[in-house]
């Protein structure tokens, strides 16, 4: 049976090196049927709560529960994740059926510091915990400089992050099998 992968980027850009990361995973992880969740999301409001959960939230937070695994690539901003993937983590934590328990995942970062996105995969793993997903210790996948970590076709130049995230993804599998 082929898996279900979902990713989650947490830039909106178009040209988001998050963005390439995260398919870059895709092919690193292989045959599968992948999907990317949409994050173009109201801010969370109570009083839109209140008047009902908003349709591409309800779409998300089913996305994550079917999935098989999940794949999240996040920016950083600021030294933290960016606001889209936490306004995103809000809206499903209060969606019914816990859809992120027990949920293999993987954290990827590209960033145009040295660091690669570490604070913000570390600030993700923090507002995570409380959901119970199945989060992977590594390997850490950290894409400094991100703006000329890519080929023209949208692949990682670096050998030594192509093999690190092969081995994340071939762990993000094994986990799957658990």
């Amino acid at each position: 049976m082929t898996p279900t992968l979902l990713g989650l980027c947490g830039s909106l850009r178009a040209a988001s090196t998050n963005r390439l990361l995260m398919l870059e995973a895709v092919r690193a992880f292989g045959e599968c049927s992948f999907t990317e969740g949409i994050l173009r999301l109201p801010l969370y409001d109570g009083d839109l709560e209140a008047a009902g959960m908003p349709p591409e939230v309800l779409t998300l937070a089913d996305q994550i529960a079917s999935a098989d695994a999940v794949i999240i690539a996040t920016p950083e901003y600021n030294k933290n994740l960016s606001g889209v993937l936490k306004n995103a983590l809000d809206w499903v934590s209060r969606t019914k059926g816990a859809p992120w328990r027990d949920k293999p995942v993987a954290i990827l970062s590209a960033a145009a510091g040295r660091a690669g996105g570490e604070r913000s995969q570390f600030s993700l793993r923090h507002c995570l915990v409380p959901f119970r997903p199945r989060l992977l210790p590594g390997p850490e996948v950290f894409i400094a400089n991100s703006g000329e970590a890519f080929d023209e076709k949208g692949h990682l130049k670096d050998e030594r992050a192509r093999k690190g995230l092969t081995e994340l993804m071939q762990l993000l599998r094994n986990e799957m099998a658990r």
